[in-house]
């Protein structure tokens, strides 16, 4: 990577800023998150990554149930989710950005309103209440969407690692998961870019280095 657009996003970070990567399982985001840590501490930026659902002290116990368990009614989902989210940003991402860090998070707010909204049809305006709620009002500067055509992404997965619970469900439910992520980017384009998952890692995070530099 050239350190000339680098350099260019390093110099302007002045202040903590809150990051957010979204899509699907298998587009790339754990990737771009990491890279992104990397390329920013590497310029001299105070940056932690985490993720969600699974940081904090009751969070790798949630992702469990979340992710490897059995069956859940969907509104259980929904708020073991926002358990996890609470806890995070009040135990994590708050006081880090307060430090003035920035914060690379691996999926927020909008996984629960696209997975469990346009995913499980639950609705998706209570849906943001309760995040509201659970988040105090705390939204990314900037929203990243690596978007990717669900059957690429799931081939992948099962490639690399294997099926999680969410994995496991009908195309058609991944399908919906990608419309809701392209819906919700168009409804709020100041915070959300929409980044191509197809492209090579190197370019994904090119790309997102130049999302982030205004934020």
């Amino acid at each position: 990577m050239t350190g000339g657009r680098c350099g260019t996003v390093a110099t302007r970070i002045m202040q903590g800023k809150f990051i957010s990567i979204e899509g699907p399982d298998g587009a790339g985001k754990s990737t771009l998150a990491k890279g992104l840590r990397d390329e920013l501490q590497s310029r001299g930026t105070d940056c932690i990554l985490t993720r969600e659902p699974g940081d904090g002290p009751i969070g790798p116990q949630i992702r469990a149930i979340l992710l490897e368990g059995a069956d859940i009614d969907p509104w259980t989902e929904v708020f073991l989710f926002l358990a996890d989210r609470r806890q995070h940003v009040e135990g994590l991402i708050r006081p880090a950005l307060e430090q003035g860090q920035w914060v690379i998070c691996d999926r927020y707010a909008d996984s629960t309103i696209v997975y469990q909204g346009y995913g499980r049809d639950l609705d998706v305006g209570l849906l943001k209440k309760l995040n509201k709620i659970a988040t105090a009002g705390l939204n990314p500067d900037r929203t990243l969407v690596v978007a990717l055509d669900p059957e690429i992404a799931l081939k992948r997965i099962t490639d690399e690692r294997g099926k999680n619970r969410l994995d496991q469900e009908p195309l058609d439910f991944h399908r919906r998961v990608r419309e809701g992520f392209l819906a919700e980017a168009r409804l709020d384009p100041q915070r959300f870019v929409v980044l191509n998952g197809e492209q090579s890692p190197e370019a994904i995070l090119e790309s997102a280095l130049e999302a982030i530099a205004g934020a």
